[in-house]
């Protein structure tokens, strides 16, 4: 998967992660795509819902040891 745009943050809580996105993907193109890490087990869930309500697409989700990675694609 072509990643446009990496955002790291791990050891932030919620609400910062999706405040942190939600940034990143103003700054980048439509149809580009966003990964971000994350140590916030809550954030599955948010990115979730961010995704549902923004109309962002979520394309992948994963734990990889205590990171949570998430992968949307701008509208």
């Amino acid at each position: 998967m072509n990643i446009d745009k990496e955002l790291d943050a791990r050891g932030l809580n919620c609400p910062l992660p999706i405040l942190k996105a939600k940034k990143a993907l103003a700054e980048i193109q439509s149809g580009q795509v966003l990964k971000v890490l994350c140590t916030d087990a809550g954030s599955v869930r948010d990115f979730q819902a961010f995704a549902r309500q923004t109309g962002n697409e979520l394309l992948e989700q994963q734990t990889l040891g205590a990171d949570f990675i998430h992968v949307l694609r701008r509208r």
